[in-house]
């Protein structure tokens, strides 16, 4: 059966409070993020031990870690900026291991400099697809040398923000170390979310064999085209995304994803694939298990 989790993120507290919440709440697996209010896991600061420490901590709450949030954006413009977040992902990639699995995840990212969720001509173009590639094949060389896979997250606003584009990037990087993060919601623009079951067709039809992860959200046409939208929680900026544009990414059953058909098509190769709950706050997390919880029921997922 599928497992469900979620991230760790939601739970702004030190350590053992986070897995001791998340225990109570029922869930048997989490996405870690290597960030606690009681611990410095700045990039100068993860060490050997503490990965431990994190690591048999949720495992003595029988909360398996999963896989590893190393989300950042991969091709800012600003070559100091983009350094800092590649070193910081690296390390993440160096400890993961360490850290209770051995998948890190994150989206491609923009070439946009002010936001991380937006659409940059330039991402769309030749130079900019090679250039995120290249990066990409630097952190899969990396993380080869270090047992780790890393997993790409298809975001329609990235460089790799597509069936076409995913697939192109696992062709030109042939690699075990590179796998996917399979969120269904990421692939839906204006153009595409009214056609929702052959959307979600085609995305498994296309990579299902790359899956090693997967997420929940949920998705829908927004009411009127808006800018990035943020929720006002204490947490990171990839867990505070709303939506961009014309669509919206809410918490799983607020939206417009066929759930039932998302779960028998994951289902179907990956039967004891972790989902991880994502896009939401604290208080709404037992809603969004008991939907999540439902749905699979009711699938014999």
């Amino acid at each position: 059966m599928i497992q469900v989790g979620i991230f760790t993120g939601y739970f702004p507290y030190g350590l053992e409070e986070t897995a001791r919440k998340i225990r109570e709440l029922g869930f048997n697996t989490v996405q870690l993020d290597v960030s606690f209010k009681d611990m410095d896991l700045s990039i100068d600061q993860i060490t050997s031990d503490k990965c431990k420490k994190i690591r048999d901590t949720f495992r003595n709450y029988n909360l398996p870690v999963s896989c590893i949030s190393g989300y950042t954006n991969l091709v800012h413009p600003d070559p100091a900026k983009r350094k800092k977040n590649l070193d910081y992902l690296k390390q993440i990639i160096r400890f993961a291991n360490e850290l209770g699995s051995p998948y890190v995840i994150s989206e491609s990212g923009t070439f946009d400099p002010d936001s991380d969720w937006v659409h940059h001509p330039k991402n769309k173009t030749e130079a900019g697809y090679q250039e995120c590639r290249k990066v990409i094949q630097e952190l899969v060389d990396y993380a080869r040398e270090h047992g780790v896979t890393f997993l790409v997250e298809t975001y329609v606003n990235n460089v790799i923000g597509s069936i076409e584009e995913t697939l192109r990037l696992f062709a030109d990087i042939n690699d075990s170390h590179l796998g996917l993060l399979m969120d269904p919601t990421n692939y839906f623009e204006e153009h595409n979310i009214d056609q929702m079951d052959e959307t979600l067709n085609q995305i498994f039809n296309a990579l299902s064999d790359r899956i090693k992860i997967s997420h929940a959200k949920d998705v829908k046409r927004a009411a009127a085209a808006h800018g990035v939208q943020m929720a006002d929680i204490d947490a990171s900026e990839a867990h505070a995304l709303r939506g961009v544009g014309a669509i919206d990414l809410p918490a799983p059953g607020l939206g417009s994803l066929n759930y039932d058909l998302y779960l028998k098509r994951l289902s179907r190769n990956y039967p004891n694939i972790p989902i991880i709950i994502e896009h939401l706050e604290e208080s709404d997390v037992p809603r969004a298990k008991q939907f999540l919880d439902g749905k699979l029921l009711a699938n014999g997922c």
